[in-house]
């Protein structure tokens, strides 16, 4: 490879001299001037010669590629061959900005909202917005996906974030699904999540190869929350790399007119490091901006915060019954988890008397009365602040059995290991000991156990779907001090295994009404 312009000229005048082809009407256009041989051309014109129709190569960055392949010089200039090879993909780092600016507008929007929003991002922006936010998430929405698009096959195979197989087939428009700009840690979110950390990591690279390269320390650091665009890895092709290639290369003149371009390759690496990768601050990954719904919290964590502040019991069946017979409407129920949530968040945080009403807590206390559903209030009246924690229980199970008469999946961000549907065998045991068994309170508690333990991304590592269900459970009842535990020890059937987790509860669910 090394030096091949000079030998291909070098071949191509030994083919325009040679006898035995010189005269070859394809070979006379190829080499030779056409006056030569076209009498009926005009002379002396300026258009109708060889040179003039002769093609000069483009300078490009593919092209400098080829050169340094070409001159043997990968290790001559290492930084500079990393950088071509890398160059399609370092030209969009500078949009990360924008990137990173449209995900903190989107966890301000939906931080600690109830549930996912389902709709297109298209759908999104025709929301009622004012013309000047509307313009500014239209511009940083269109940056999203373009820079995806370009980087989808990269982020497939060559990011830190794995996402789920699929996500990158196909390129996203403004007809994909909102999820894919939410910035979260599972699900669809993870594609935003993991573009701003692929060009996070991409930037560090270069930047970490040129503080060894120069022999500086990676000392300056920066966190996502203040990435500007001076901090950045940003040029335009065109106008900044371009003339920077073409102010370091020179032609020569070949015998027979040709022309040799030469290029000093140490000299634009080292610009290239002067005016676009050098003095560059490292970018930490953590403090991208990431979004959390109220569903995504780490319950148990909240639910120890809550105990320690106040004692803590189960809602008394007659409770239970008024409840659920008043919160009939999946909006009713929905409206009441949010408010206990709500609540126990800062109970967590601030503590109270056990024994305070919560509707007086509600509207005294939070003066959030005014914005509550007074149905909601209503049906709520004869629990206290000791029932936080049962009640939360209590809603979740209604909501997703709410969900499930809505043919809805109430377990949709729970994995697919533990979905496995049940045989017409194990279905006609567990029905054996649903007739037996305290069918409300074992709808509470698997359901519980499926949303706190099933549901988190790695919860595969701990709880595998080839267990006993029976096995996981009564572990998890023994530590809550239920006795539910004992009859499941009894009676529950040691065929159903984790892996149909989410079955068992709609069985029991559909089994209830």
């Amino acid at each position: 490879m090394q030096d091949l312009d000079k030998k291909l000229l070098k071949l191509n005048r030994q083919i325009q001299e040679d006898e035995r082809i010189s005269s070859n009407p394809i070979v006379k256009i190829v080499y030779g001037d056409p006056v030569t041989f076209l009498s009926q051309l005009p002379k002396d014109s300026h258009i109708h010669h060889s040179k003039m129709w002769s093609c000069r190569r483009r300078i490009s960055v593919e092209n400098l590629g080829h050169v340094v392949q070409q001159k043997n010089a990968k290790d001559t200039v290492p930084l500079l061959w990393k950088f071509l090879q890398k160059e399609t993909e370092l030209r969009l780092v500078k949009f990360l900005p924008e990137i990173l600016a449209l995900q903190r507008d989107l966890v301000r929007r939906f931080q600690n909202t109830a549930d996912v929003k389902h709709c297109s991002i298209r759908d999104f922006l025709n929301e009622p917005l004012s013309d000047v936010m509307r313009d500014l998430l239209q511009r940083r929405v269109n940056v999203f996906l373009s820079v995806w698009n370009k980087l989808r096959s990269s982020l497939d195979t060559n990011g830190e974030i794995k996402l789920p197989k699929g996500y990158c087939d196909a390129e996203l428009t403004l007809d994909s699904k909102l999820e894919v700009l939410l910035p979260r840690r599972r699900g669809l979110g993870l594609c935003s999540t993991a573009l701003a950390s692929y060009l996070i990591s991409l930037h560090n690279d270069f930047i970490h190869a040129v503080n060894k390269h120069i022999k500086e320390d990676d000392r300056y650091l920066i966190s996502p929350s203040e990435v500007a665009d001076l901090h950045l890895i940003s040029y335009e092709v065109e106008r900044d790399l371009i003339p920077l290639i073409l102010s370091n290369c020179q032609y020569s003149m070949e015998k027979g007119g040709q022309t040799l371009q030469d290029f000093d390759l140490e000299r634009i690496q080292q610009q290239v490091i002067s005016k676009f990768l050098q003095g560059k601050p490292l970018i930490t990954l953590t403090g991208i901006p990431t979004l959390v719904y109220r569903h995504d919290r780490n319950y148990e964590q909240l639910f120890n915060d809550v105990r320690n502040k106040l004692d803590q019991s189960a809602l008394p069946s007659s409770v239970m019954n008024m409840i659920s017979g008043e919160l009939q409407s999946y909006s009713d129920v929905c409206d009441a988890l949010s408010i206990t949530e709500i609540t126990l968040g800062f109970l967590a945080m601030a503590g109270e008397n056990a024994e305070m009403l919560l509707t007086d807590y509600i509207e005294e206390v939070l003066q959030m009365g005014d914005q509550t559903n007074p149905h909601v209030l209503q049906a709520l009246r004869r629990c206290h602040l000791k029932h936080n924690i049962a009640l939360w229980q209590l809603l979740c199970t209604r909501k997703s059995e709410q969900l499930l008469r809505l043919k809805r999946d109430p377990f949709v961000d729970v994995s697919t290991v533990y979905k496995a549907e049940l045989s017409p065998d194990i279905a006609k045991l567990l029905n054996a000991f649903l007739v037996q068994s305290r069918l409300e309170t074992f709808l509470q508690e698997l359901h519980e156990m499926i949303v706190l333990k099933l549901r988190p991304v790695r919860a595969v590592d701990e709880f595998r779907p080839t267990w006993s269900l029976k096995e996981s459970l009564i572990p998890y009842l023994d530590a809550k001090y239920s006795d539910l535990a004992t009859e499941l020890e009894e009676m529950f059937p040691d065929e159903i295994l984790l892996s149909h987790a989410t079955a068992t509860w709609k069985a029991a669910a559909v089994f209830k009404r």
